[in-house]
């Protein structure tokens, strides 16, 4: 999957941003504490399909702030 995707995509539950794993093998938004696969290159973006994230997987999966 193409990084550059979630710049667009967002969480189906809260529509906060969401971030790659380091793996590249999910998609996690840190204020649900919800992973969503990637699976054959498409992520799979449904509640139901999500799981939960530990506390430390949603720590790392927040977004950086870029100071300008």
């Amino acid at each position: 999957m193409d990084s550059r995707l979630t710049e667009v995509l967002v969480c189906p539950v809260c529509k906060g941003p969401v971030t790659m794993n380091e793996e590249k093998t999910e998609l996690r938004c840190p204020r649900c504490r919800l992973g969503f696969a990637i699976r054959g290159g498409i992520a799979v973006m449904l509640e139901n399909e999500a799981r939960e994230l530990t506390e430390q997987q949603a720590e790392k999966a927040r977004p950086t702030k870029i100071e300008e």
